[in-house]
């Protein structure tokens, strides 16, 4: 098991990736923390291995250049399932609404499946 500053590791070069412009250096940050055939879902995506992912990331990255996505909070833990918030500041300064993602790490210490979700939960309407 991870401890926190492999976890804390682990992540922060997740998110290094999602900002990694260059395709063979993202692949790089990729083959260190993604377990083979891991799973990546979130509301406009749903793939599998480190090509979809390094290519989805490269259309994110088209549709926003510049932008970059960072960890905002400290990353809980336990039974091999993590969650963390992240943001994504745009090139001029502006962020858009933070976002979390859940995690499940394999036994190897690398990430197995991310699910994300993006702003903040909807408070329930008042009756």
């Amino acid at each position: 098991m991870l401890d926190n500053d492999q976890l804390a590791a682990l992540i922060d070069n997740y998110c290094a990736a999602w900002n990694e412009p260059d395709a063979a250096r993202r692949a790089a940050i990729l083959a260190r923390v993604w377990a083979p055939g891991a799973c990546y879902t979130d509301p406009r995506a749903d793939l599998a291995g480190a090509d979809e992912l390094s290519a989805h990331i490269s259309e994110v990255q088209k549709r926003r250049p510049g932008a970059r996505v960072v960890r905002t909070s400290a990353i809980d833990l336990h039974h091999g399932l993590a969650r963390f918030a992240w943001r994504v500041v745009q090139a001029d300064g502006s962020m858009l609404p933070e976002g979390i993602d859940f995690a499940e790490i394999s036994a190897d210490g690398k990430l197995q499946r991310i699910v994300g979700f993006f702003g903040p939960l909807a408070a329930i309407p008042a009756s």
